[in-house]
């Protein structure tokens, strides 16, 4: 669901700080959703195609050196959560690709558990070998403020490769609230004090975090009813038990242009193409709101060099294939493959965003 040729995270009106009512600036502070609307881009069609020539010309070069050496066994790709979801998807997509492309086997290893905790702490014992590598989510940046203690170190036990995608998260109100733009809703909010309920995504994600976001930059009285999944937050709103949801885009669309659902406000800094009527939160009037769902791929600590660069190498050629692309679309995921140190920087940004809304909001993740 990416946009057009246009990036729209280089536009300065995306990081205008000036908008929305009541904001507050400790939390909503512009330079953090700034810094990392130039570090998460979706790629161009014609990037794309430069991207996928080069990586592949660079990776057909690097065999003659590697291919001997590594990989020279399967490789696998820890996913912190159950099969089936869109963390699973993706990753049993790039590990398809990638074993396609080194010939040797890529495969899949799915330790569920603690939000994701279990997971980081398989990946953090692995042997730094290049044979490891784990498909992780935003909650791999809000798990360190949201739990008392998580099995892992963000600075010291992982070296990130690349963002290979994100997915966008979408505001939706029931046609049955008066609302029909983000600051009518943020009006009717405290006009209404106390009567309103409105569901995300599980704890931790980044709708529920983006849903805190909303409610402390508002200061109203709203019951927040977390669920677990998008899905049954978009049901929750469609019988009226949630009068608006902060969910994951992709199962959103389809409600939307049926007109069960009323979208308010795409949560990332550009448009969909899946929902081009509807604008993104800074041009509803909440700059630095934006909340994608992030997903990234990180080695061990210690992996060496060499083999970082080169499964980035084969990692962005692989998210620049065409029958890649339109797979991420349909499961809502936008494109970007940003460099190891690209990512580094996002991880940290998120990492300082996040701490700050869930100190501001008092949030505890259960050990």
């Amino acid at each position: 669901m990416s946009g057009g040729s246009e990036n729209p995270f280089s536009q300065a009106r995306h990081c205008d700080t000036s908008g929305g009512p009541r904001m507050r600036p400790s939390l909503l502070d512009g330079s953090i959703p700034c810094a990392r609307q130039t570090l998460i881009v979706s790629i161009p069609r014609r990037q794309f195609v430069r991207l996928a020539a080069s990586a592949a010309a660079v990776s057909v070069s690097s065999r003659f050196t590697w291919a001997d050496t590594y990989p020279t066994r399967p490789v696998r790709m820890i996913v912190p959560f159950a099969p089936g979801g869109p963390t699973d998807i993706v990753a049993r997509l790039l590990t398809q690709k990638l074993g396609d492309h080194l010939r040797r086997q890529f495969y899949v290893e799915n330790v569920a558990g603690a939000g994701g905790n279990l997971g980081m702490r398989a990946a953090a014992r692995a042997a730094p070998d290049g044979y490891t590598l784990v498909l992780v989510s935003s909650s791999y940046m809000v798990n360190p403020s949201l739990y008392p203690k998580v099995p892992y170190d963000q600075a010291k036990d992982f070296v990130p490769v690349t963002l290979p995608a994100y997915a966008p998260n979408v505001l939706v109100a029931s046609p049955s609230l008066p609302v029909k733009t983000v600051k009518e809703l943020a009006e009717f909010v405290r006009a209404n004090p106390g009567k309103l309920s409105f569901a995300s995504a599980g704890m931790g994600t980044t709708p529920y975090l983006s849903a805190e976001l909303f409610k402390l930059s508002l200061g109203a009285d709203l019951v927040h009813v977390p669920f677990n999944g998008s899905a049954p937050a978009i049901q929750s709103t469609l019988g009226g038990h949630t009068q608006f949801a902060f969910v994951v885009l992709a199962p959103a669309v389809p409600h939307v242009k049926e007109g069960t659902l009323r979208g308010l406000a795409i949560l990332s800094a550009q448009h969909s193409s899946a929902l081009p009527q509807v604008p993104t939160i800074a041009e509803a009037g909440f700059p630095g709101q934006e909340a994608d769902t992030l997903l990234g791929v990180l080695v061990p600590a210690g992996t060496p060099t060499e083999i970082v660069e080169l499964l980035h190498r084969e990692i962005v050629r692989t998210v620049a294939l065409p029958e890649v692309k339109e797979q991420l679309d349909a499961i809502g995921f936008v494109p970007v493959a940003n460099t190891p140190d690209e990512f580094a920087a996002v991880i940290k940004l998120e990492s300082e965003r996040w701490a700050k809304v869930i100190r501001a909001a008092n949030l505890k993740a259960e050990p």
